[in-house]
């Protein structure tokens, strides 16, 4: 599943327990698989985190010139 996708379905779990009267153990069921969606979601964000620190650190830090070439091999430089 997606980011997009898990957001949805812990949007969904939180509709679910705040708009019905749920029995308890359906109830507890909903909660364990929201607290699980969060968790997955909060690693996925912390990656992502982390992929942008290095690729802006290594950007700043050692920057690269990668050459671009046009039609029939015409070169900018």
């Amino acid at each position: 599943m997606s980011f997009s996708d898990d957001l949805e379905d812990l949007k969904n779990i939180v509709r679910r327990l705040e708009e019905s009267s749920l029995p308890l153990e359906e109830a507890l069921v909903d909660f364990e698989r929201g607290v699980s969606l969060v968790r997955r979601c909060q690693r996925f964000l912390s990656e992502a985190e982390q992929k942008i620190t290095v690729l802006t650190t290594s950007a700043e830090e050692n920057p690269k010139e990668i050459p671009w070439e046009g039609e029939e091999g015409e070169s900018l430089r």
